[in-house]
């Protein structure tokens, strides 16, 4: 595992830990496309041959995503993906939905997911994830994760401090049960306003 520099910088250890469990030719799951960079590196190693699945509410994001991936070879499959449609074949599929809607969308599993939560800096609140569909999405992430698999989320807190978001969060991965899962969490307790890394992993049959 390459070690990222920077240790507030969450995004590269979040793609470090995911390296580890996602192989060419596989499938992975963006909850939140955003500016497309985690959906890139997705794609970045599943290949030509493999599936990723990306999705967000705002048009905008999944157009820029699309821009950004088609610049690196990918193909994107027939914009946007609808629910219950098939996506067999290899290629980004981009989802504009919202992202508890997961399993309308997928049913078999996966091995890794990613999900960039609250507001990036400096981008607008009116945009920032929303506890009650977060917590939903993860809930259907980990039903969808492998043995083995491994589900990241980055949490972002709003200039004032406030994490309420990224605190449900953590309660949620706090209470699953140790026999089934292991939960990794990256903070900074130096600084009032920095994001947090918490890494899930369904432990092996």
């Amino acid at each position: 595992m390459t070690l990222p520099a920077g240790l507030l910088r969450m995004a590269p250890w979040a793609h470090a830990l995911l390296t580890e469990v996602l192989q060419p030719g596989g499938l992975a799951v963006d909850l939140t496309a955003g500016n497309g960079r985690d959906t890139d590196f997705l794609f970045r190693l599943v290949g030509e041959h493999g599936r990723v699945l990306a999705f967000d509410v705002q048009e905008e994001a999944l157009q820029a995503t699309a821009s950004l991936l088609e610049q690196q070879g990918a193909k994107i499959r027939s914009g946007s993906l609808k629910a219950g449609e098939p996506y067999a074949e290899s290629g980004i599929y981009l989802v504009h939905d919202c992202h508890s809607r997961l399993t309308s969308y997928l049913s078999e599993p996966v091995p890794a997911i990613i999900a960039t939560l609250g507001c990036l800096p400096d981008s607008d609140t009116a945009f920032a994830t929303a506890s009650p569909s977060t917590l939903s999405a993860l809930r259907a992430a980990l039903e969808l994760l492998l043995p083995g698999g491994r589900l990241a989320v980055i949490c972002y807190v709003d200039p004032s401090g406030r994490a309420t978001e990224a605190e449900k969060v953590q309660q949620l991965f706090a209470g699953l049960p140790p026999e089934y899962w292991d939960v990794l969490h990256f903070s900074v307790p130096n600084r009032q306003v920095a994001p947090t890394l918490l890494v899930v992993e369904r432990r092996p049959r």
